[in-house]
């Protein structure tokens, strides 16, 4: 795969053009068409005005609608840019404020380039607001900061407990997202049989979603992998007990995994329950560190699909290696499986005997972008 890095001086430079203006940018796009709107592309993770091009003029939301200000300009073929700044030189000091200027139902992509600082807040993309990335600067993504501090057993609006699902600080359920160089955060420490502790920083439920170079951090149920097909590409996730959950189709690739446990806990918790669901988590090429001995999953679902490939795994597995969740009828049902992989807690001596070394046959469509059918929906 070929990877496109960032430049960071040109990102600066952006910053200072969007900055300069204290307005949104419509930008010109590379797309060639509408149709390329249904992909995500490494254009859709960077704002760059293209030199020796005219820039279009700014424009602006009327009646939940975009509004050119120049009336030859093709909107079909362009891209808006909401800058966040915390400072009050952008278009919102805040993200959800960004998020809430983009109209419902819009069919263009919409970038909300978030300036470095930490932005307390929940935000929440609504399912009708397809076609957004987040984007930050790659140098600061350690510190462009979405935070917050819900966990399960707090209070809701209703007087009920708040539960998993909405303890989110970013909850992405629109078509289409992607971001990159962000850190989500849930600061909530949990340990093993903590009651009430879970707490997630992201949520996915919108499909066709590409997460690069992010940082997830949080502690049990940190990313609530929830439902559709999504690509983790090189990044950070961290927690201590299920600390990535759901029952989406997920590619993780050449990512960095960290326990954070100070005794036991577990990686990946997959729900698929149904032997017809097509879902499933995938890591691959990552490296899987930190403290605490854990589970690399557990059977939350009676067909739980899990398999790592090719992954570096230091001394932080368990030795049985997976859970069946208590329920022994899961054994015959589960695929967790393992190749190719190396480290101390890749060691197979010891793991249940109802995991898997898988073979090359069995682990081919495991290990490529074809897992979340990226052909349909990436274009990198």
């Amino acid at each position: 795969m070929k990877d496109k890095a960032f430049v960071p001086a040109v990102l600066l430079l952006c910053f200072w053009v969007l900055l300069s203006s204290g307005s949104s940018r419509l930008l010109q796009s590379d797309d060639k068409g509408d149709e390329l709107k249904n992909y995500i592309s490494w254009e859709d993770l960077r704002v760059v005005e293209e030199v020796g091009r005219e820039r279009s003029s700014s424009v602006k939301v009327k009646d939940n609608n975009l509004v050119n200000q120049e009336s030859n300009m093709a909107t079909v073929n362009a891209s808006r840019v909401i800058v966040v700044d915390k400072r009050g030189r952008g278009d919102s000091v805040t993200v959800q404020g960004a998020v809430d200027m983009v109209p419902d139902s819009n069919s263009q992509r919409v970038k909300i380039l978030i300036l470095p600082g930490v932005y307390r807040e929940k935000v929440i993309v609504p399912r009708t607001k397809p076609y957004i990335s987040f984007i930050g600067n790659e140098s600061y993504a350690e510190y462009t900061v979405i935070t917050w501090s819900d966990k399960s057993s707090d209070p809701y609006s209703n007087g009920t407990e708040l539960g998993t699902y909405r303890t989110a600080t970013v909850a992405i359920d629109s078509d289409f997202f992607c971001a990159t160089a962000i850190t989500f955060e849930n600061t909530v420490v949990a340990e093993a049989g903590e009651e009430g502790k879970q707490a997630a920083a992201l949520r996915v439920t919108g499909d066709k979603a590409m997460f690069y170079r992010v940082r997830v951090l949080g502690s049990q149920d940190t990313l609530n992998d929830a439902t559709g097909s999504h690509y983790f590409f090189q990044c950070h996730i961290q927690g201590s007990v299920d600390f990535i959950f759901g029952n989406a189709k997920s590619l993780y690739q050449d990512c960095d995994i960290r326990s954070t446990a100070r005794r036991f806990g577990a990686i990946a918790a997959h729900h698929r329950s149904e032997e017809s669901d097509d879902t499933g988590f995938s890591f691959v090429n990552c490296d899987i560190g930190g403290t605490g001995k854990v589970y690399l999953g557990r059977a939350w679902g009676n067909y739980s699909t899990t398999v790592y490939s090719n992954c570096y795994i230091a001394d932080i597995i368990t030795p049985v290696g997976w859970s069946d969740w208590d329920d022994t009828n899961r054994q015959s049902k589960v695929l967790f499986g393992e190749y190719n992989c190396r480290g101390r807690g890749a060691e197979r001596r010891g793991r249940v005997p109802w995991s898997r070394s898988l073979t090359q046959d069995e682990v081919k469509p495991f290990l490529g972008r074809e897992f979340i059918f990226g052909d349909q929906w990436l274009r990198l």
